[in-house]
């Protein structure tokens, strides 16, 4: 149990992709003007890695190496659109929201990285918490980075207003405050790693 609870929390922040990692940027960054928007991009992406990662280790032995980038793009292809068909059936607006980084999942690091290095090699008990783990991980990061652009780039938080127009400020809304409050998440993941790194040492 202790192995599946390691697996799982790696992701959270030790090994979080997008604060310790540091990969599959660019979808995180243009997505986080609003909570609704920071919520269906992780929710999209968790499916995604989650059932990509199931099928790819079942299957494991049955791909050939030389074509294993290929299948894995396939899969991870599949799932893509499963989840860009579903929302735009489902909830029109937050997919129309989303634009073009949904069907980009496909092409994501994240989840080329994780299938590549670990569901390729790792049963699936273990992979289903791997994937779990990333993907509460990459969607916390989401959340928290949108609650700040939109409470302070908008006065609004899931569109309910909690702050006056004027004392909002449009720099959150812009892509240079995107990357401002990314930087202030990527040091708050430093100090809890250095917290927990201390924890640790001391028992």
């Amino acid at each position: 149990m202790k192995k599946y609870l390691s697996l799982f929390t790696n992701g959270l922040i030790k090994k979080n992709p997008l604060l310790a990692l540091m990969i599959g940027l660019c979808s995180s960054l243009a997505v986080t003007t609003s909570i609704a928007n920071g919520i269906g991009m992780g929710l999209a992406m968790t499916f995604v890695l989650l059932m990509s990662e199931i099928i790819i280790s079942l299957f494991r032995k049955l791909i050939p190496d030389s074509i294993r980038i290929p299948v894995f793009i396939i899969v991870i292809a599949s799932f893509t659109t499963i989840v860009d068909l579903c929302m735009k059936a489902f909830t029109p607006e937050l997919s129309k929201a989303m634009g073009v980084f949904i069907p980009l999942i496909v092409v994501n690091c994240i989840i080329m990285g994780r299938v590549e290095s670990f569901a390729s090699k790792r049963g699936i008990d273990e992979v289903i918490f791997d994937a779990l783990g990333m993907g509460v991980g990459y969607t916390w990061v989401l959340v928290g980075i949108s609650f700040v652009r939109e409470l302070l780039g908008a006065g609004t938080v899931l569109g309910f207003r909690l702050l006056p127009e004027t004392v909002s400020i449009g720099f959150f809304s812009q892509a240079p405050g995107g990357f401002f409050v990314f930087g202030l998440f990527i040091s708050l993941n430093a100090v809890l790693k250095s917290v927990f790194l201390k924890k640790g040492a001391a028992k």
